[in-house]
């Protein structure tokens, strides 16, 4: 019999009330201390690093080991499904016309743009720690280096789930943890950056910054196109959204578990239940967002062939529903972070982050005032943002300078986005051969570097024009 007074069953009510709890709090600091607003840091960082620290400095006075242990699993499990589910609803955006007039090729610009900078932070990464590993530290995890790009460049989300493979297959131990600090200090870089940045403009005369920016969206169009699914239905609008995103990630599901079922069987050898099968678990959010993008294609032939009347994906919605998991997702993350496995290298996460973030700024301000001469403080700030933390942060920044969107440094992050799933998809991939063996490690600095070239070449050589 179900026995709803025991602790188990409230698990989940007790987990996610702790980062409700939290993100309140963030907020009402953020709102409240002129520091913190002034920081630029999302309420969802603050969040994630009031809760570290109560759990470091509170929580371990009052509860045992294994209860913080358990907090972290659980963390790490919110992170791990909230990044894909995220990545869902924004594969099942709706395309919509354009706010600005890009150049044909604009989208293919900034997406070269986007993944040449994931190659730089890896460079930079995995240059570092192959030297350490071979010099001075010789139990360094060599291929620790390269979850640079993926904490700095792609979130928290992706540098867990590979740290978390590069921890239970390879046995870096701590790589978890590794892969969160990572991508919290993106999100301390994005701020100190930002405020650096936009204080030395403010100097040269050449913005006024507001301490109030109004919402310029604060009229959400729930219908985006005639034949939408009604508000007064049988069913809530929003429910749809939510019922379309759980059944892509139950399909996701399906999916991996039938493909690592057959390769635990055997079809693929060692190699493809031992490296394989853990990777194809870690892109859990990649395999999503094909799969919502797939049925995206199909909702667009049903419609197209009168069989199905209605477009069911609502973009407003969508759009709160990956903002909902993924300030979840960065609130766990940041919270799961286990500080008893940094302290051995805390001065190699340290100094790395330090020199990874400065070529990112670096790179980004010698590029962006050369693919984006007419709007270059826009668009350095906004990749910035979206290249150290996530796309919300790099359109904070932009909001600072360009609070009603008038430059397409917004819709620069969107599109080029789309486009460096294409060029990053490879670079992902090879990220789970980087830890097979030393051979495999100095291959992989040999690609990113090779492509790393012809990217850049690319964006120097052909530099589009944006009408404004």
């Amino acid at each position: 019999m179900f026995d709803f007074t025991s602790p188990e069953s409230w698990q989940a009510i007790y987990y996610f009330g702790l980062i409700a709890g939290l993100l309140l709090l963030g907020n009402t600091l953020r709102r409240k201390i002129p520091f913190l607003k002034k920081s630029l840091l999302p309420t969802a960082v603050i969040a994630g690093f009031l809760g570290l620290l109560l759990k470091e400095l509170v929580l371990t006075q009052f509860v045992s080991e294994d209860d913080i242990l358990a907090l972290n699993r659980y963390f790490s499990m919110i992170t791990y499904h909230a990044i894909a589910l995220g990545f869902i609803a924004l594969g099942l955006k709706v395309s919509e016309k354009a706010r600005f007039q890009l150049k044909r090729g604009q989208s293919l610009f900034s997406g070269l743009l986007i993944v040449s900078t994931y190659l730089v932070q890896g460079i930079v990464g995995l240059s570092v720690t192959l030297f350490l590993s071979y010099t001075f530290l010789p139990d360094l995890f060599r291929s620790s280096g390269i979850l640079f790009p993926l904490g700095f460049g792609q979130g928290p989300g992706q540098a867990l789930n590979i740290g978390t493979v590069y921890e239970n297959t390879y046995g870096f131990t701590g790589g978890a943890s590794f892969g969160l600090a990572i991508a919290s200090f993106g999100f301390l870089w994005a701020a100190v950056f930002g405020v650096f940045y936009l204080n030395y403009l403010a100097k040269k005369g050449l913005i006024t910054r507001k301490d109030q920016i109004n919402d310029t969206f604060n009229s959400p169009q729930l219908n985006s196109a005639p034949d939408e699914l009604p508000l007064a239905e049988s069913i809530d609008k929003f429910t749809v959204q939510v019922i379309i995103v759980l059944f892509v990630y139950f399909f996701t599901y399906g999916v991996i578990r039938g493909v690592t079922t057959w390769l635990d069987g055997g079809a693929l050898g060692a190699f493809g239940s031992d490296t394989i099968a853990p990777l194809l678990w870690g892109f859990n959010f990649i395999f999503g967002m094909l799969f919502a993008l797939l049925l995206k294609k199909i909702f667009l032939v049903l419609r197209k062939n009168k069989v199905m009347t209605r477009q069911y994906p609502n973009n407003f919605l969508l759009n709160r529903i990956s903002g909902f998991t993924f300030d979840i997702m960065i609130v766990a993350s940041i919270v799961a972070i286990r500080a008893a496995d940094l302290l051995e290298y805390w001065w190699l996460l340290l100094s790395l982050g330090l020199l990874v973030g400065i070529s990112t700024a670096l790179y980004m301000t010698f590029m962006a005032s050369r693919i984006y001469p007419e709007y270059k403080n826009e668009a350095t700030l906004g990749m910035f943002g979206m290249l150290t933390g996530t796309a919300s942060t790099g359109v904070i920044l932009i909001r600072e300078i360009d609070p009603e969107f008038k430059t397409p440094a917004a819709t620069d992050l969107v599109v080029g986005s789309s486009t460096a799933i294409i060029f990053g998809f490879p670079i992902i991939l090879i990220v789970g051969l980087a830890p097979i063996s030393d051979a495999s490690t100095w291959l992989v600095l040999g690609i990113i570097v090779a492509l790393f070239s012809v990217f850049a070449g690319v964006l120097l050589f052909f530099n589009p024009k944006v009408k404004l």
